[in-house]
């Protein structure tokens, strides 16, 4: 397995089953652990129109033989450094009242609980992230799809609240964000959405991974949007000119 692995649907519970079983084995106080998947992990166990995640966000409570354990399972598996991390906690995103809507998901080896984000917050979350080149924008409608295709859509009003109850109220919200879902909701045909906002989501993360090998080093988190924009400007004036 390569350092570009990929998480899916069908193996994360693989991942989580050894994980659980060599905290077992390291952790002789018995003491259990459990972790709160955050992001493309919780769509991937929630829903089946995300492909893949490249690492596992978590909030993790758990003695320090954790972190023994996931470097073990990593290096036993060949998984990147980092394959199941807590950097999502040093994100805007990021609200201590996650713990509280968190829902359970599964345990294994009798040691590890995990649980997982529902639906509204993982959009209240998203929103709050907005990156359109890491596929905020598309799981977003992504979920909105399959809850209207299940029968059980889900309302503004709702993921207003939750937005409150993460953090503090819809205005702490990016505006872009904001009007990102005002426009999903008046649109309502997500399915086209979501197609589109897929294919420009990957054209974004494809012109910044040719930043990136043209530029090594100089993609920072804070200057993506300029990159980006500029990269699209550069593009849209090459088609014009073809």
């Amino acid at each position: 397995m390569s350092t570009d692995t990929s998480f899916t649907k069908e193996n994360l519970d693989f991942y989580l089953k050894e994980l659980g079983k060599e905290y077992q084995k390291l952790n002789r106080a018995k003491v259990p652990a459990e972790i709160i998947l955050i992001g493309g992990a919780a769509i991937l166990a929630n829903y089946g129109f995300r492909e893949s995640t490249y690492d596992i966000d978590a909030i993790i409570f758990a003695s320090t033989a954790m972190k023994e354990a996931i470097n073990r399972v990593g290096d036993k598996l060949g998984l990147p450094n980092g394959w199941l991390n807590t950097d999502f906690t040093n994100t805007k995103s990021y609200s201590d009242k996650l713990v509280e809507v968190s829902v359970y998901y599964k345990t294994f080896s009798n040691v590890l609980t995990v649980r997982i984000v529902s639906a509204e917050y993982l959009i209240a979350m998203k929103l709050m992230s907005g990156r359109e080149y890491k596929f905020d924008l598309s799981d977003i409608v992504g979920i909105l799809l399959e809850h209207k295709r299940s029968g059980n859509p889900i309302s503004r009003e709702v993921i207003h609240n939750a937005v409150m109850k993460l953090y503090g109220g819809i205005d702490c919200i990016p505006d872009v964000s904001k009007k990102f879902l005002d426009d999903a909701f008046e649109n309502g045909d997500y399915e086209r959405v979501y197609r589109e906002l897929r294919e420009s989501e990957k054209k974004s993360e494809e012109m910044l991974l040719q930043f990136n090998q043209a530029y090594p080093g100089e993609l920072k988190g804070e200057n993506i949007g300029t990159i980006l924009e500029k990269a699209r400007q550069k593009r849209k004036k090459g088609d014009t000119e073809k």
